[in-house]
């Protein structure tokens, strides 16, 4: 541990955490395959169930202050932490998969989102604005750096490509022995400021950006959070590392290294 209890892996407690990120981008991956109109939810939880059990993993999000699903499934105006259930999805809807994984006690978070079928170009427009964000924030990050250059390089590409609205009161974080661990890492902020980044931390970036307004409400399950205007949403997340040879991003199944290298980021994995 140091500053703010921030927790600092070992080499080789890096290489578990790229297991379960493995994990992770595997299950994504088969899941943005096989959706598909007229699938419940709770259809694409069980598959991801099984995938993650036949990769020898568990999952971290089962059980978790209750949560009942291994994925979080979030359609249209429902922005992080829609519980699978009997909704049946349909041509034109989009819908955020959240997915996280243990091997050997050591923990990847990540998040996706599909469009099913044709889309407005708004929409489809704020799916590449979102998960760009995300790239740009982990690209900001180098040894030696903050936290708020992550947020700040989030902030300022959503900011110069229209009139999105990051969703408030939702924030990246720590991640490694438990799912979420200090340090927070929001959306928004400013370079230079926050925990510094050091060899050995883990962080989780999730940019949630709404093409209407940034508040949200929790429904009744008291776990889904929606845009309060119904306008609809995107959310995206990888998890990664800084090593001394550059970035890797621990839940991108090629470890991110086409994505940074066309950002211009050196690739620190293998």
């Amino acid at each position: 541990m140091f500053d703010r209890g921030i927790e600092i892996k070992t080499p080789a407690q890096i290489e578990v955490m790229r297991e379960a990120g493995l994990v992770v981008g595997k299950t994504l991956e088969l899941l943005r395959n096989t959706v598909k109109a007229g699938m419940t939810t709770r259809e694409l939880d069980a598959i991801a169930y099984e995938h993650i059990r036949s990769l020898g993993a568990s999952s971290n999000f089962l059980g978790y202050h209750g949560f009942t699903g291994v994925v979080c499934t979030s359609v249209n105006e429902q922005v992080v932490h829609g519980i699978p259930g009997d909704r049946i999805l349909g041509d034109g809807d989009v819908v955020s998969i959240d997915c996280g994984a243990i091997v050997d006690g050591w923990h990847g978070d990540a998040a996706t989102t599909v469009a099913i079928g044709e889309v407005p170009d708004e929409v489809r427009e704020l799916m590449r604005v979102t998960e760009e964000s995300l790239w740009r924030g982990i690209a900001a990050a180098s040894l030696g750096g903050r936290v708020g250059d992550i947020s700040n390089a989030v902030e300022t590409h959503i900011d110069s490509q229209g009139s999105y609205c990051i969703v408030e009161g939702y924030t990246g974080h720590g991640i490694g022995s438990a799912m979420h661990m200090q340090p927070s890492v929001p959306n928004q902020g400013r370079r230079g400021r926050g925990p510094k980044l050091v060899k050995g931390m883990a962080l989780a970036v999730e940019p949630m950006v709404a093409l209407g307004t940034a508040d949200t409400y929790t429904l009744e399950d008291d776990w889904t959070v929606v845009t309060a205007d119904g306008s609809w949403a995107a959310h995206y997340e990888h998890t990664f590392t800084l090593t001394d040879e550059g970035t890797w991003v621990l839940t991108a199944l090629d470890g991110g290294e086409a994505k940074l290298a066309e950002l211009g980021v050196r690739f620190g994995g293998h």
